[in-house]
């Protein structure tokens, strides 16, 4: 099948899907342009037209992930539902999403460093190329803002739950990193065809978790 060439029409979403898996398969060192473009039948240049290289590829896929899983989760912590059921789903959602995308999943947990060591341009560098790292820079600054926002969903219910007698006294922020840590690494150790769902998952560790800080008053 010929590859198609860099004007017809291409679905984003197939290329970053793509490239997260090319990813996981191979890393982020090993994985060049030219392997992700075969994965979705183009040429190399064709890839090059929707994505200036490798750095803001890797970069679109965690957006999209990071961006899904808030979606399914910022409703869920500004519910009115009682707190330990707030932590319980939003639990659940993070996890089930990363039991259906574990290559994502896998590129949050192996590939961030990526992100921190792009180099920029060569001062004689292209001017192309200079804006094109300077509007680089900003989307990432922006993806780990939005990591951040995201970690503060689930600190804003753990520390309601401290507050309103729900859970024990425990250091929110420590806490918050242990449980996010846990599930970012369910995204590298899943298999579909292990002893265990994605939702089966899911409902141990939100039970491991939250019966270590719940208190007798729910």
């Amino acid at each position: 099948m010929a590859r198609k060439p860099a004007d017809q029409s291409v679905n984003r979403e197939a290329i970053i899907v793509a490239a997260a898996e090319v990813l996981q398969k191979n890393g982020y060192e090993a994985t060049t342009m030219k392997d992700i473009a075969a994965a979705v039948n183009l040429t190399a240049a064709s890839l090059y037209h929707h994505f200036k290289n490798k750095d803001a590829l890797l970069l679109a896929v965690l957006e999209v992930g990071l961006e899904y899983i808030i979606q399914q989760t910022e409703p869920i912590a500004h519910s009115d539902l009682p707190t330990v059921e707030k932590l319980r789903r939003m639990i659940r959602e993070h996890i089930v999403g990363l039991t259906q995308n574990t290559a994502v999943g896998a590129a949050m947990v192996f590939e961030i460093r990526a992100l921190m060591s792009v180099k920029a341009p060569y001062r004689n560098a292209h001017d192309d190329d200079k804006e094109a790292f300077e509007t680089f820079i900003k989307r990432r600054d922006s993806f780990f803002l939005r990591r951040d926002q995201f970690e503060n969903l689930f600190r804003l219910v753990v520390r309601e739950g401290v507050d309103n007698g729900s859970f024990r006294t425990i250091d929110v922020a420590i806490f918050t990193k242990t449980l996010l840590g846990a599930h970012n690494w369910v995204g590298v150790w899943y298999r579909p065809t292990g002893r265990l769902s994605g939702e089966e998952i899911a409902d141990v560790i939100a039970d491991t978790m939250l019966n270590g800080v719940i208190t007798s008053r729910k």
